[in-house]
């Protein structure tokens, strides 16, 4: 278990440190103390972020924040709708050409295997 860059055996080395330095009748005094202690940190912390919320909520700053991100949403797809328009368009007509080349590109080439079968067959046959 590492904590706070500290591993196993520094953990035991200061609680031995601390039964010898207290002793072993105020070991479960200090023990309470720190929950207390780690108890009130954490109840000051969630109040300043209840207290942080509940401002924001009142002076509508949320609501606020909420509508510029979503103009500013709007203004940036109102920017890149036509991009995306003239990119697929491009893609699509891409693809479009990519497939009729490959049609000339099929029938050249069965029409170019035609004819080697057709020569290696007839080299064949005369041999026989």
């Amino acid at each position: 278990m590492i904590f706070l860059f500290i591993g196993g055996a520094e953990i035991f080395i200061i609680g031995l440190i601390v039964v010898l330095f207290f002793g072993t009748d105020k070991l479960p005094e200090i023990a309470r103390g720190l929950g207390k202690g780690m108890r009130d940190i954490k109840n000051a912390t969630n109040d300043i972020k209840n207290e942080i919320k509940d401002t924001g909520i009142e002076n509508n700053i949320v609501d606020d924040i909420k509508k510029e991100v979503n103009l500013a949403k709007e203004s940036i797809n109102d920017i890149t709708q036509p991009i995306n328009e003239n990119y697929k368009t491009d893609n699509i007509n891409n693809i479009e050409e990519v497939k009729e080349g490959n049609k000339e590109d099929t029938s050249t080439n069965t029409e170019f295997n035609k004819s080697t079968v057709d020569e290696v067959s007839e080299s064949i046959k005369r041999k026989k």
